[in-house]
């Protein structure tokens, strides 16, 4: 988890755009695995990174209409290339066959990455409204955490087992999901 940034110089407008490229980078990540995975069932691994994806997607669209409503269009300061594994899941996470408890607990660990970096973050602030906004985001990623953990409780016994490999011919339909030949 790491940024090119010092926080101590950030702007509302910087954080801003630094807070939703950090749900773009873990929305896109998410995505990743949910392809590479391919979904198999409604509540397969690669499923719940379908989940986890339009959630970080909706709460960037949240931080950038904020951001777009306090400076409309102005030029950002803060690329995806500042940022790097803030909140994205590891990169090497999602195994073939991985049960869905296994993919919530992926997702379990990025939500307290998240935490995490806006704690430390809020370290090294000096803008009020910056800082203001940063224990905002702290507060959510504690209730993201709160969230998987009670959908990790809700699971059931079946979720905690890995998918055997299935037939070795099937074939993924157009929705990315397996199906033996025909």
């Amino acid at each position: 988890m790491s940024t090119r940034l010092d926080y101590s110089q950030l702007k509302l407008m910087d954080a801003l755009d630094l807070a939703t490229l950090i749900e773009v980078e873990a929305a896109r990540r998410y995505a990743q695995f949910a392809e590479q995975l391919g979904s198999r069932s409604d509540d397969d691994a690669a499923s719940v990174f379908q989940s986890m994806a339009a959630n970080e997607s909706k709460h960037g669209e949240q931080i950038a209409e904020r951001r777009l409503a306090l400076f409309g269009d102005r030029r950002p300061n803060v690329r995806l290339d500042d940022i790097f594994d803030v909140e994205a899941p590891d990169i090497g996470a999602p195994t073939q066959n991985m049960s869905p408890l296994k993919a919530y607990w992926v997702a379990l660990a990025s939500e307290k990455k998240a935490f995490a970096f806006y704690d430390q973050a809020l370290r090294h602030v000096t803008q009020p409204e910056v800082k203001a906004l940063f224990e905002e985001l702290r507060e959510e990623e504690a209730e993201h955490v709160e969230m998987v953990e009670a959908m990790i409780a809700k699971l059931p016994p079946s979720a905690r087992l890995d998918l055997e490999d299935e037939d070795e011919d099937a074939v993924p339909n157009s929705e990315g999901r397996f199906h033996p030949r025909s």
